[in-house]
């Protein structure tokens, strides 16, 4: 889908490309998943030193100063070395949308520039031990104590745990008020006395250095609170989007890399005499896989246009995360089909890709709750735009309005 991109656009892709391509060692991606590497630090190193993190940013902090779109093309890109590389590559996009959009002058020097050159390392804390999806049910509490927070609780399931310098926290800065009006956003650096208790381990997206944060008595500068004090819903709101536009984005990757390699694979394993990929029921799982992927690239594409010209994509942005990562475990699974048992085997990487992108369809937001974002907001558009598009329901053969009972 290159005629979607912009010479611009086709650019950068291409520079992401090449940086994957000839960057990243596969010994790394190898010693991630074996856990004999436990961060993804020096990637984002590399890319911080090759001006590829954050590409949205304006470029007085060290981005480009592009757009959705041609982010969701690098994304992809970057997708192919799997869900723990890929989530290390998005995390200064997430936690820099919070930085540009609501944060301080300050903030975004000191933060945000030296994320984006790879100098700091980032990491985000959302869920917690008593839930994930239930976000405003979060018991981690901030303080005022002077002109200090002070931050109790924990985080788990936070990618980067192990070694990142700062994170994104959120906390109960209210507790007594409505849910919406009751937290917080702050910005935790490690040296204020973070704990990490536990590395989990994980059937896939592997060597993200995964753990659970604790946070004792956390004394946080007031300088380090974002935006405005209990405003963390419009904060979370906000950062919903490149949290899952970067997820839908990243799987594409996975899916197309797997799909590459099961259909270079049917070109040379024969059977019966020729090639597999000359049997109708390989190609048609091939076939099916190509519209499964092109179908969510351009979903993709939708909506990141829609992320960089509305002010609430949340609707297409959900839509995107929920079917693409939906997609891209469909075709890994076709890929892993075609190729038979050394499919299942680690000789090829699908079986490594497959453990990954089982994660897609839970984080950021389990796909069950993309559904209630997407009925929620289909519902409003439909109600509230009556008028503007012909109402078919006259158009019935035999309209009958008292046969229209309702209750």
């Amino acid at each position: 889908m290159d005629y979607l991109l912009s010479p611009e656009q086709l650019a950068v892709r291409d520079e992401v490309r090449r940086f994957v391509k000839e960057q990243v060692p596969s010994r790394m991606v190898r010693e991630m998943d074996q856990g004999e590497l436990e961060s993804g630090r020096w990637f984002v190193e590399k890319a911080g030193a090759a001006g590829i993190l954050g590409l949205r940013f304006p470029k007085a902090y060290g981005g480009r100063g592009l757009n959705w779109v041609a982010d969701v093309a690098c994304m992809e890109e970057v997708g192919v070395l799997g869900t723990s590389l890929g989530c290390a590559y998005a995390m200064p996009s997430i936690v820099g949308e919070a930085l540009v959009r609501f944060g301080t002058e300050e903030q975004k020097n000191k933060y945000l520039a030296p994320t984006l050159a790879g100098r700091l390392y980032s990491a985000e804390g959302l869920t917690e031990p008593r839930g994930g999806s239930d976000f405003f049910g979060a018991t981690t509490t901030a303080v005022a104590d002077g002109d200090e927070f002070v931050l109790s609780g924990q985080k788990r399931f936070v990618v980067g745990a192990r070694d990142s310098d700062w994170f994104l926290v959120y906390a109960k800065s209210d507790p007594q008020a409505h849910p919406h009006k009751s937290m917080s956003c702050f910005i935790v650096e490690r040296d204020f006395g973070v704990e990490v208790q536990n590395i989990y381990q994980l059937m896939g997206t592997r060597g993200g250095g995964t753990g659970r944060l604790v946070f004792d008595g956390v004394r946080v500068p007031k300088a380090n609170l974002v935006g405005e004090l209990h405003g963390a819903y419009d904060i979370f709101n906000r950062m919903m989007v490149p949290e899952r536009l970067t997820s839908a984005a990243g799987a594409l990757g996975s899916a197309r890399a797997a799909l590459e390699v099961a259909t270079r694979y049917s070109t040379r394993r024969k059977a019966f005499g020729q090639t597999i990929n000359r049997f109708q029921a390989v190609g048609f799982m091939v076939a099916d896989s190509v519209a499964l992927l092109d179908a969510a690239r351009a979903l993709c594409y939708v909506a990141a246009r829609a992320a960089d010209g509305q002010d609430d994509p949340r609707r297409i942005v959900s839509e995107a995360k929920k079917v693409t990562t939906e997609n891209c475990w469909q075709i890994i699974n076709n890929a892993m089909q075609v190729m038979g048992g050394i499919g299942y085997t680690t000789v090829y990487p699908i079986e490594r890709l497959m453990r990954d992108a089982r994660l897609s369809l839970i984080w950021t937001g389990s796909n069950q709750v993309m559904n209630l974002l997407i009925q929620h907001e289909w519902y409003k558009e439909v109600m509230q735009g009556g008028g503007k598009a012909r109402d078919v329901e006259d158009d019935a053969l035999t309209p009958d309005e008292q046969e229209k009972v309702y209750e």
